[in-house]
């Protein structure tokens, strides 16, 4: 295509895909492994699971079998929100009642399988994908992981609560957990004098949360929640053309109806902030603007969180951002559900792909992360999977 057609083309499109060029592979060097008795606990990070969560899933069993090779050392295991899809839990008797137990159990069961313990933190879909039943449906999937994990997996922040919930899990780590839909939720919830949680505002979310990062002692800080405050994702602006030529497949998957030209108003809104579930909207941007208040006193190692169904290691590039040393994105639990994510600025990795991060902590202080990715059918077997980034986020002695 000549220059001067590209340009006019781009012009055309700019606002759809801004002529971005292709991302190039980042520049890996791979952190030594720490040797299996010098790690006092393995922290798994994974989300988004709930769309295809089924007994023997490639992502969820190539997660139980990276736990079961780890003992006997300690390892806990963070879903990291929207674990049933598409509406949360239903009532009993509901035709998706069935579906919504498989899907929880599945997830459990991938916890269990590894003899470790953990936690399903809530997310959007899971509040009745943010709609007038979502307390109840989050009141039903506590008693549900209650049912299946027993003692050994939690819904945390139970109840609809909005946290923070705090377990300190080793001598190393203390893990905070934020139910970040109560924050963004447009209809009934737990705020106010009446509500059944031992926080029941924004101010004493983040009044209680900036203890829990001030009282850590020697702990590594890690807070997890379903929304991320920084992405390169969807839900942080990147779209592709298909998004502009078929916007109504972000509602249904099947709905391949095209709507050239109209369909660009629908990124083009979302970027504009006509969506809470995009960092753009209105009340996730009050929401960043708190926690990253109570973050700037206190700063987390990680923040780890789901929702853009994507890999993304980004480092605190500016401690106005965030105020956390590394988010992490870690929301492609399941093959089959990945979706475009762009660099941003801190961007140290990024991967259209189905899989899940893992922390590493020494008994030294250090904190070693990687990202494994499960290849999808087609490419190479099946559920094969590869170690595709690591990094030691801290150097001896937890510096």
């Amino acid at each position: 295509m000549p220059r001067v057609a590209r340009v006019a083309w781009c012009a055309a499109v700019a606002v759809a895909v801004g002529c971005t060029p292709a991302l190039q592979p980042a520049t890996l060097v791979p952190a030594p492994v720490a040797p299996r008795d010098s790690i006092e606990l393995a922290l798994f990070l994974i989300g988004d699971a709930g769309s295809k969560a089924y007994d023997g899933e490639p992502v969820l069993l190539e997660l139980s079998r990276q736990s079961d090779s780890l003992r006997p050392v300690k390892q806990f295991v963070v879903f990291l929100g929207d674990n049933v899809y598409p509406r949360g839990v239903p009532p009993a008797g509901h035709p998706n009642r069935d579906d919504a137990e498989r899907k929880i159990a599945a997830q459990v069961l991938a916890i269990r399988k590894g003899a470790a313990q953990g936690i399903l933190v809530p997310g959007n879909h899971d509040w009745d994908r943010q709609g007038r039943d979502g307390w109840n449906s989050i009141r039903r999937q506590d008693t549900l992981v209650r049912k299946f994990g027993g003692d050994d997996v939690r819904l945390l922040p139970k109840g609809g609560c909005p946290g923070p919930e705090v377990v300190d899990l080793a001598k190393h780590v203390r893990l905070i957990a934020l139910d970040s839909e109560w924050w963004l939720h447009n209809d009934v919830k737990p705020f106010g004098p009446d509500a059944p949680c031992p926080t029941r505002t924004n101010e004493a979310v983040t009044d209680s949360l900036a203890g829990a990062l001030r009282d850590k002692g020697t702990r590594h800080a890690i807070v997890v929640t379903h929304h991320p405050l920084r992405s390169g994702g969807q839900h942080g602006g990147a779209f592709n053309l298909s998004d502009h030529i078929f916007p109504l497949r972000n509602l249904e998957s099947w709905l391949w109806i095209p709507l050239p030209l109209i369909g660009s108003l629908y990124p083009f809104a979302r970027t504009m902030g006509i969506s809470n579930q995009d960092i753009s909207g209105g009340k996730y941007q009050l929401m960043r603007r708190e926690l990253e208040k109570v973050f700037a006193g206190n700063p987390p190692l990680v923040l780890a969180s789901g929702h853009d169904h994507d890999l993304q290691v980004i480092r605190g590039a500016r401690p106005e951002v965030t105020n956390a040393g590394y988010q992490l994105v870690s929301g492609a639990g399941i093959l089959g559900h990945a979706s475009l994510v762009r660099k941003i600025e801190g961007s140290l990795f990024e991967r259209e792909a189905a899989g899940f991060m893992r922390l590493d902590f020494t008994r030294d202080g250090r904190v070693r992360l990687s990202v494994t990715t499960v290849v999808p059918e087609g490419e190479r077997a099946e559920g094969e999977s590869a170690e595709v980034f690591s990094l030691w986020l801290t150097r001896p002695g937890g510096l």
